[in-house]
């Protein structure tokens, strides 16, 4: 049996998993993220696991997929700019790694494209043209499919919802001010209800919570979600959103800011805006990666 592997390293735990052509998943491995200790450290980890894979499962590898935070180089394969949380990560030749240790092909792309990639590929969005994916995590990131392809702009940076202004004047992770991350990411969520309460809780324990405290900062987080939806969709005329990440799972609190947010301002085409929550959740990057694969070999 033919098998790609799609690799998801993120910032405190790495998903691996081996999948069939179809994507189908044969077998899924997590292990943690050495994230303080060195790129070498974190593909290690990852190897491991993909060795651990291939020892359970009678398979032929043809090719790896990985999905990382940061903005990265995808014919390169290399990360370019990563967060503090990454030690001697920027500048990781990522692809090459692997290669050389797998003696199979590799790719890489920004964690979020792989997100979007999977969700359109065999997610909530699979077989829509133009897509915007949206992830509500740690941080907020933002990833472009259009006319069915991801698009990663001249820089690698295109979709980068999180980091637009106009969200008022607190201070951003990046180092700017007013970014939607300041409201909608799950540090914010858990800082935001810090401030209301005084308590010191997860986004997810906010969402838990729910007293209304927790519905006043998710409330705040989906409408300013909405308004950088209204802003992409003015810009570029896409009406279809997926979000994800780990926020997302109080999709039930963040879900009616959103859509109340998005009726008061419906997009000037006139076409309303469909926005869904991830279909693939926690393996949605793992499959995006191992969809990458599957493209670049023509399996």
């Amino acid at each position: 049996m033919k098998a790609l592997a799609g690799v998801d390293i993120g910032g405190t735990s790495t998903q691996v998993a081996l999948f069939a052509e179809d994507l189908t998943v044969v077998d899924r491995l997590e292990v943690p993220t050495p994230a303080s200790v060195g790129g070498g450290a974190m593909v290690g980890a990852a190897l491991d696991a993909v060795r651990l894979l291939l020892d359970r499962v009678d398979v032929r590898l043809l090719g790896v997929g990985v999905g990382a935070a940061g903005v990265v180089d995808t014919l390169g394969g290399r990360i370019l700019v990563a967060s503090d949380s990454f030690r001697d990560w920027a500048g990781f030749a990522v692809t090459a790694a692997f290669e050389e240790a797998l003696g199979v092909p590799a790719f890489l792309d920004n964690d979020v494209n792989a997100f979007l990639r999977g969700e359109a590929t065999a997610g909530a969005v699979a077989g829509e043209p133009d897509v915007l994916g949206m992830t509500l995590g740690t941080g907020v990131g933002g990833a472009l499919w259009l006319d069915g392809a991801l698009y990663g702009g001249p820089h690698g940076a295109a979709g980068e919802i999180g980091h637009i202004p106009g969200f008022g004047d607190l201070p951003c992770t990046c180092g700017g001010r007013g970014h939607l991350e300041t409201l909608a990411s799950g540090r914010a969520i858990a800082a935001r209800y810090g401030e209301r309460t005084g308590r010191e809780l997860s986004a997810r324990e906010v969402a838990e919570a729910s007293d209304p405290d927790a519905l006043a900062v998710y409330e705040d987080a989906g409408a300013a979600v909405a308004r950088a939806l209204l802003v992409t969709v003015g810009l570029l005329d896409v009406t279809t959103v997926v979000i994800g990440g780990g926020v997302s799972r109080a999709w039930t609190l963040l879900e009616p800011s959103i859509l109340r947010a998005l009726a008061t301002e419906p997009p000037v085409s006139g076409h309303p805006v469909r926005v869904v929550p991830s279909l693939l959740g926690g393996d949605a990057v793992a499959v995006g990666a191992a969809a990458r694969v599957r493209a670049e070999l023509g399996v």
